[in-house]
């Protein structure tokens, strides 16, 4: 009987580790940043970990016609968003420890 309070115990404190790993990792996320490329490194999108877009540049000698830099940017952006979101479950599987938890809302 006691053996398996301790083990409650145990599951308690882990548990609170992970929540407050959890609020670390919302507040870090929004600061992290990801660039992705394309048309020859001719367009490049940043974007939060969060998942905002936080900036679009395109290169002065871009020579692209408007259909061609929509898919640059369409390119470039689904690329950092994709890098954006390969590194929030990363951490979030590092943040509970591999327990496998899949979280709503996180991101």
């Amino acid at each position: 009987m006691f053996g398996n309070l301790a083990e409650m115990a145990k599951l308690m404190s882990k548990a609170k580790d992970i929540q407050a790993n959890l609020k670390k990792f919302k507040e870090e996320m929004p600061t992290m940043e990801f660039s992705a490329s394309s048309a020859g490194n001719l367009v490049k999108v940043t974007v939060s970990g969060d998942f905002m877009v936080k900036g679009v540049e395109i290169a002065p000698d871009a020579n692209l016609n408007a259909a061609e830099l929509q898919e640059a940017v369409l390119f470039a952006t689904n690329s950092a968003l994709i890098a954006a979101k390969a590194a929030a479950q990363a951490k979030m599987t590092e943040v509970t420890g591999g327990l496998g938890m899949d979280l709503p809302g996180i991101f």
